[in-house]
């Protein structure tokens, strides 16, 4: 693993109602993610998963504790993250190539501080758009594009503004079973190439165990870190790989874990 680059320290979040009454999400989290690591994040519904994500995008403000990147307190959104939900959050009236350009306006060339010209940006856009294999859908709107084609975008318009960290809510969660093992695929060759700190929240074990390096598992509400456990296969992974007797080991491993939370909930 490379450096650290973000370091969550014994971070609280309390949601409070109409009535004041406090709904605590996020109680003393700790976690430390390195550069161009992949993490991914399972646990319950409801365990705080989306609000640490969201914590970390700077979308959302916390108790107490802190949130630092490359050192620095995260105070707000910024181009160094970049966010993908489950549902794509594409524009409808823009095209593909603009939907990925879009973030490019905030962008300014190293080290003198010079915005993209528009000649650039059309060429990072290609760029990316080969990248996620939408060769030829590059003037198409999303109403015409397939859900999982939606993701791809997405997926482009993330990497697109070239940020050290994508933040990755249930990307998958909405697709059918085959396009979501395809992106899978797709999502571990790009992260490959790219070289990008990866933060993923997911549901699903084995997507977790295919994706990541580590995979954290969240207690139920109030959320905190139950285990973490360090996935020792070797890239590249497949769909093939969930066949390799080591990946079955750490899907029971982890299912184990869950399921003891489960019953712990229900006494």
């Amino acid at each position: 693993m490379g450096k650290t680059l973000i370091t969550i320290n014994d971070v609280h979040k309390i949601y409070h109602d109409a009535g004041n009454a406090g709904i605590r999400a996020l109680d003393g989290i700790d976690l430390t993610i390195a550069e161009n690591e992949f993490v991914c994040v399972i646990g319950p519904s409801g365990c705080g998963k989306t609000t640490l994500l969201n914590i970390i995008a700077g979308l959302e403000p916390y108790d107490s504790g802190e949130v630092l990147m490359d050192g620095r307190p995260i105070l707000g959104p910024g181009v160094d993250r970049g966010v993908i939900f489950q549902q794509y959050a594409l524009f409808p009236w823009m095209t593909v190539r603009r939907n990925i350009e879009y973030g490019m306006k905030f962008l300014r060339k190293e080290p003198d501080g010079i915005r993209y010209t528009g000649a650039e940006k059309r060429a990072l856009a290609d760029h990316y758009i080969h990248m996620v294999n939408l060769q030829g859908f590059e003037d198409v709107y999303p109403k015409a594009l397939s859900g999982g084609m939606k993701q791809r975008v997405a997926i482009a318009r993330g990497y697109a503004v070239n940020p050290q960290v994508l933040l990755m809510d249930e990307p998958f969660g909405a697709l059918d079973a085959q396009t979501r093992a395809q992106l899978q695929e797709e999502l571990l060759l790009t992260w490959e190439s790219e070289q990008k700190t990866c933060f993923f929240i997911t549901h699903d074990v084995e997507e977790a165990i295919l994706l990541a390096n580590r995979v954290v598992i969240m207690s139920a509400r109030p959320g905190r870190v139950k285990d973490i456990v360090n996935i020792d296969l070797p890239y590249p992974r497949s769909q093939a790989t969930k066949l390799d007797p080591a990946f079955i080991d750490y899907r029971n491993r982890i299912w184990d874990t869950v399921y003891k939370m489960f019953l712990e909930v229900r006494k």
